[in-house]
């Protein structure tokens, strides 16, 4: 996923900045109507996942959510639950929500910007490939739950499952 460009660092003022110079290498469809955020969108091999990047200046974060392309409906979102603690613990950076006025999980992922040392634009590709990662890797669980009926720990255990080989 890196780019070819340098591996060139931002200590401006905005993130947001080396963020949008990523995402237009790549040529994925962007929108920025503010300074404090960036919307992307970035085909997955199970569906679109929808990048939507926060830059707080006053706390110094930039925070990345990564969220699926599916609703939980309302009788779902107890066993959703269940299940984001379940992925939860098995994540090592970032963690999984439900954001509950849209019913729309996500990943979500933030970074300080503070201190001086900048940041590199392969800690923002980093960023980006682990949150598209860690999304490809549970959406199955997501499915078997919200759509399948199945019990979160079933629908975890099922989606952990890794293949060997080819078919």
């Amino acid at each position: 996923m890196s780019i070819s460009a340098e591996d060139f660092v931002a200590t401006v003022d905005n993130p947001l900045d080396l963020v949008e110079d990523i995402v237009a290498a790549h040529q994925w469809p962007f929108e920025r109507n503010c300074d404090e955020e960036l919307s992307v969108t970035v085909a997955g091999t199970w569906c679109d996942y929808h990048l939507g990047f926060s830059f707080n200046s006053y706390q110094g974060g930039l925070q990345l959510a990564c969220a699926y392309d599916m609703r939980v409906p309302g009788k779902r979102q107890v066993d959703v639950h269940s299940l984001l603690a379940m992925v939860n613990e098995r994540m090592w950076l970032g963690h999984f929500d439900l954001w509950i006025e849209d019913g729309v999980p996500m990943f979500r992922h933030a970074v300080l910007t503070r201190g001086g040392g900048g940041l590199h634009a392969s800690q923002m590709e980093e960023m980006i490939e682990i949150a598209i990662t860690e999304c490809e890797r549970f959406y199955p669980a997501f499915q078997f739950v919200i759509w399948g009926g199945k019990a979160p720990a079933e629908a975890i255990a099922a989606a952990m499952l890794e293949t060997v080989g080819e078919a």
